[in-house]
């Protein structure tokens, strides 16, 4: 087995730093590149596979912006949830498809939020609802059942995570 390269060390060091954090309520603070970041999620994608979400790539913007590009497993959104993808599009979303999302992103007192920018498939724009929707469906068959419906509590302790231009930040 390869070595994990330095980014996913990184990370996966900072999880157990945050972990011990719980107990010791030491302050952690921490900044991730957007590369960094990238590079673990293509790691965490092979360690522990997300049902229904293939590939994710993130690029960060200033503001807490953050675009996503993703593969989405369509029949198995609309396996969970029978109705999620309306009709009209169903001939085109269907199997795993690169979707292109824009995100705001909001996470603080210890919860994360979102809202959907805009979203893409190919040229066709996909309504806001619809990208919301699917997210939730996507996160509710996760292990950690999130309901994106909500806020979401950070994990590790986490208070706060900020994303800008040069990457993402946060503490406990």
């Amino acid at each position: 087995m390869s070595a994990q390269p330095a980014s996913v060390q990184k990370v996966l060091g900072l999880f157990d730093e945050l972990n011990q954090a719980r107990t010791t309520q030491r302050k952690v603070r921490f900044q991730l590149s957007e590369a960094e970041v990238n590079e673990y999620l293509q790691y965490a994608r092979t360690a522990n596979p997300r049902p229904g979400l293939d590939r994710v790539t993130v690029k960060f913007f200033p503001a807490n912006y953050v675009s996503m590009f993703t593969v989405i497993d369509f029949d198995m959104v609309e396996q969970a949830r029978p109705g999620t993808v309306p009709v009209l599009l169903k001939p085109v979303l269907n199997g795993k498809k690169e979707v292109w999302i824009d995100l705001r992103v909001n996470a603080n007192g210890g919860v994360g939020t979102f809202s959907v920018e805009k979203a893409y498939f190919q040229s066709i724009r996909l309504p806001a609802f619809l990208v919301e929707k699917m997210i939730n469906v996507v996160g509710s068959r996760q292990r950690e059942n999130y309901d994106t419906s909500k806020p979401v509590p950070l994990p590790f302790g986490l208070r706060t995570i900020a994303v800008s231009d040069k990457g993402m930040a946060g503490e406990n």
